[in-house]
């Protein structure tokens, strides 16, 4: 009579999705740096990171931002968020102040020369996006960003 193997005597891969290209993880990953491909170059053209661009873009959408609230939005780690907002700060792209009402907080808030970054890179980011629209159509693009939005309550 054979006895049924505990799955940790089967070796390490006996756990394992069969095929990462089915991981959604690696998927998600590899989406992300696709996409991300079509974007990196334009925004280097700009001098500016793709994470100098998440919290410029953020706050010129939400106006003045508190700095733990831009790390949540921006996904951003705090240490390194501390070094975008230095170097953004120091470019003129964004201001920083305390709080009035709580010194502790600390407020950014989008420059006019920041706006001015948003007005150039803008007609360049839409048009990569018209690219990848004509490309999987705008149906699709949106079910797409739908289904990722979903995806991403998972944990709410």
């Amino acid at each position: 009579m054979s006895r049924a193997k505990n799955p940790t005597e089967l070796g390490p891969d006996a756990l394992l999705p069969h095929n990462t290209r089915r991981s959604l993880p690696i998927a998600l990953l590899r989406a992300r740096e696709a996409v991300m491909g079509h974007f990196r170059p334009m925004l280097a053209r700009h001098e500016i990171t793709e994470q100098q661009w998440r919290v410029i873009r953020i706050l010129a959408e939400s106006g003045k931002v508190d700095a733990s609230e831009m790390a949540d939005k921006a996904f951003i780690l705090a240490p390194s968020l501390t070094r975008i907002i230095r170097s953004l700060e120091e470019r003129g792209l964004i201001t920083k102040h305390k709080d009035a009402d709580d010194g502790r907080r600390v407020l950014l808030e989008i420059a006019p020369a920041g706006m001015r970054v948003i007005a150039d890179v803008s007609p360049e980011s839409r048009a990569i996006y018209d690219q990848l629209e004509a490309r999987y159509g705008h149906e699709r693009v949106e079910v797409l960003l739908d289904m990722l939005d979903e995806l991403a309550t998972l944990g709410d």
